[in-house]
C-alpha cells in the first residue's frame, strides 16, 4: 500500500484536491444562489437540487473545457512548435512527429511496448496520436455540455423575468455563452504561455516542469 501511494502519489493528491475542490465549489456555489434567490423575492432551494441544476452544471462544464482544451493544444502545438529556452519545449531540432527509431515504434519498439506500437496501420496511427484525441474531444464534450446547461439556466432566468426563452442554437450566438467561454480560454492560454516563458529563465529545483538551476537560459528542451 505504502508504495503504491509512493508511486502513484502525484495523481492522488490532484484527485483529491479536485474532489475537494469540487465539493467546495459546490457548497459555496448553494449559498450564492439562494443569497441571489432571497434577493430576488423567491425561495431557497436544497443543496441536492442545486448541485443537479443547470446553473451548478454549466459552471463546472465551462471550467472542465477550458481546461481539456488547454492541453489539447499545448499537446498538439508543441509537435510542431517550439519555444527557445523552455522545458516545455521539445529541442530545437526535433520539431515535428520525429522518426519510427525516435519513437520507438514498428521493428524500432522495445520488449514491453504496448502491442500497438509494433502494429502498422490504423491501429499505431491511433496509438500515436490517443492523448491529442481523447483531450480534443472531453474538450468538445464539455463544451457541448456547457451550452446545454447553459441554456438550460439561461432560460430559466428568461421565463423569471417574463422574457421569451430561447433555442440552443440561439443561445449559441448570445453574448452570455461567450462570455463564459472566453473568459476561461483566455486564462488558461494565458497560463500555457507564461509557463512556457517564465520557465526559460526561472527554476524549481528537483521540478520536471523546470531546466535544472545551473542550466543556460538558453537550453531547449532540457529538465531537470
Amino acid at each position: 500500500m505504502r508504495r503504491f501511494v509512493r508511486e502513484n502519489s502525484l495523481g492522488l493528491v490532484f484527485g483529491v484536491l479536485f474532489a475537494l475542490a469540487l465539493i467546495g465549489q459546490a457548497f459555496a456555489g448553494h449559498a450564492a444562489f439562494n443569497q441571489q434567490q432571497v434577493a430576488d423575492g423567491l425561495p431557497p432551494i436544497s443543496f441536492g437540487r442545486y448541485v443537479t441544476s443547470s446553473d451548478f452544471g454549466v459552471d463546472v462544464a465551462e471550467n472542465w473545457q477550458s481546461e481539456y482544451l488547454q492541453f489539447f493544444l499545448f499537446i498538439v502545438l508543441t509537435v510542431w512548435l517550439l519555444q527557445k529556452g523552455s522545458p516545455e519545449s521539445k529541442s530545437l531540432d526535433e520539431a515535428g512527429t520525429e522518426s519510427d527509431k525516435d519513437q520507438m515504434v514498428g521493428v524500432h519498439a522495445p520488449d514491453g511496448a504496448p502491442a500497438w506500437a509494433r502494429a502498422a496501420g490504423w491501429r499505431r496511427w491511433l496509438l500515436s496520436n490517443s492523448l491529442g484525441l481523447v483531450m480534443g474531444a472531453i474538450f468538445l464534450l464539455s463544451w457541448l455540455a456547457q451550452s446545454v446547461a447553459g441554456v438550460s439556466a439561461y432560460n430559466e432566468r428568461q421565463l423569471s423575468q417574463l422574457q421569451d426563452p430561447v433555442s440552443w442554437p440561439q443561445y449559441l450566438t448570445e453574448p452570455e455563452f461567450w462570455n463564459r467561454t472566453l473568459q476561461n480560454w483566455q486564462s488558461e492560454l494565458l497560463a500555457v504561455f507564461s509557463m512556457a516563458v517564465l520557465a526559460i529563465y526561472l527554476r524549481q529545483r528537483g521540478s520536471p516542469e523546470s531546466k535544472p538551476v545551473g542550466a543556460m537560459h538558453s537550453s531547449t528542451g532540457v529538465e531537470g
